[in-house]
């Protein structure tokens, strides 16, 4: 294909995405309270490098770090981590989680060898972790950057029962569709903006030999967002807040609605790369892999998942984003197109005294600072909710597009259901959301049964 028309097309798919995520978002109810010295307003990106930071010195200190990122994500957290060493002196070093964070928190505290800091996607993960006295209130140096920094929203996603615990050091848009512009355009189809349309453009694409779309089936939480992504859009906000509150059954006709909807997807053999037992043994990184290594003969044509797709793709293949590989809006269900956000939020880790050292405050407040923010962005597939940032820290128009769609919502997002509920239900290998999603995509017709696990597994983490 050449320049102009790749272009064009470009700059026609950059606008949508930024269209209808911010619409979409100004329609939901805010999740933090309003906040008269903030402001976002479209405020990011204004380039005045949020509030100044003065490190002590730290020569001769180590903290250790703890974080379910591998591959380049823990690599280009640990590139923002080597400033913070530089102005510091301090040494920094990562260990890896796995997928069940809370579960290796928890041997390691037993074992008193706690990492000074942990980054957790779980919004409910940060309470269970606060009841049990693991955590210090993130300290005054942090607390000032947080000011400066953050809309309200983000602050009080950190905060639990009026202390400041997190700071989220890295959002996620989770309402978007990757593909290969070259298996689109050998197919003939544009991007779908609604649901049917959707599956109607996966069926043509697999007319044209290639498998339709990547599922990363092996990684429950990837299934996860494809639901709460098709709830929002079909069964409303009002409605999915109740869910993620679990004020509604998982037995609800708005749940069986929304299986059934993604039925449509999981249910067609052809559909799936792999079908859905190649999806069952596909992790996310492959998923994404297998969509755009081979750009001439890719082995799927679109992928689901968040804007840290790109750094995926910039790190795993040589396709380029913007270029080779486009993104559109998650299709919509209901009258909207859904914008689900997510994140990851550090917390200090004190389960003995309670209390932060300097170099535990030091590093919480580097992380809530524009300097840590704008070092990850540089890197590729981050997206940074310090609203100080400037965006053109980012290195794509596409990444641009994606953060200022964010900073511009302001307050008004939904967070990730998953990540919202009890570490239990939403976010363990094995069991609740992941393993019940799972079982959805091994057998697409056993609704009922899916809901009924959903809701026991709900009932015994929520404590109903």
């Amino acid at each position: 294909m050449n320049s102009a028309i790749r272009s064009s097309r470009r700059t026609r798919h950059l606008g949508q995405i930024a269209a209808v995520a911010t619409a979409a978002a100004l329609v939901l109810t805010a999740c933090g309270s309003d906040d008269s010295g903030g402001g976002s307003g479209g405020g990011g990106g204004g380039g005045d490098n949020g509030a100044s930071l003065d490190l002590p010195d730290l020569s001769g200190e180590t903290l250790e770090v703890a974080a379910v990122w591998t591959g380049a994500e823990q690599s280009n957290f640990m590139a923002a981590i080597a400033d913070f060493e530089e102005q510091t002196g301090a040494k920094v070093s990562f260990v890896p989680t796995g997928d069940n964070l809370s579960t290796f928190i928890g041997q390691k505290i037993d074992g008193g060898a706690a990492p000074d800091v942990a980054i957790v996607a779980q919004v409910g993960v940060v309470h269970e972790f606060a009841d049990k006295g693991w955590l210090a209130p993130v300290g005054a140096l942090a607390e000032e950057q947080l000011a400066e920094n953050y809309d309200a929203g983000w602050r009080d996603l950190g905060a639990y029962e009026g202390e400041q615990y997190g700071v989220y050091v890295k959002a996620a848009n989770k309402s978007l569709v990757w593909y290969n512009n070259t298996a689109f355009t050998n197919a003939g189809v544009e991007p779908p903006t609604t649901w049917d349309e959707f599956v109607a453009t996966a069926g043509t694409v697999s007319d044209s030999g290639v498998d339709p779309v990547s599922v990363g089936g092996a990684d429950g939480w990837t299934l996860t967002d494809w639901f709460e992504n098709i709830y929002l859009s079909q069964a409303g906000p009002e409605l999915y807040d109740q869910l993620a509150a679990h004020e509604i059954p998982w037995t609800d006709e708005s749940v069986t609605e929304a299986l059934t909807t993604l039925g449509e997807l999981f249910g067609q053999e052809r559909l799936l790369a792999g079908g859905s037992a190649g999806a069952l043994r596909t992790d996310f990184p492959t998923s994404v892999t297998q969509t755009f290594a081979d750009l001439e003969a890719p082995s799927a044509a679109m992928v689901y998942e968040g804007d840290f797709v790109a750094s995926v793709i910039s790190d795993s293949t040589d396709a380029v984003v913007g270029e080779d590989a486009l993104v559109f809006p998650f299709p919509a269900v209901g009258d909207d197109s859904p914008v689900v956000s997510g994140g990851d939020v550090a917390v200090a880790l004190s389960p003995d005294t309670g209390e932060a050292t300097e170099a535990q405050e030091a590093l919480m407040a580097f992380l809530a600072s524009t300097d840590a923010a704008a070092t990850w962005a540089g890197q590729g597939g981050f997206l940074s909710p310090n609203k100080a940032l400037g965006f053109d820290a980012y290195p794509d128009d596409v990444q641009r597009e994606i953060a200022e769609a964010l900073i511009s919502a302001g307050d008004d997002f939904r967070f990730d259901m998953s990540d919202l509920a009890p570490a239990a239900f939403g976010g363990t290998t094995g069991q609740g959301m992941w393993q019940a999603l799972q079982d959805f995509l091994r057998d697409p017709e056993d609704i009922e049964g899916v809901q009924e696990y959903l809701e026991s597994q709900a009932a015994a983490a929520y404590g109903d």
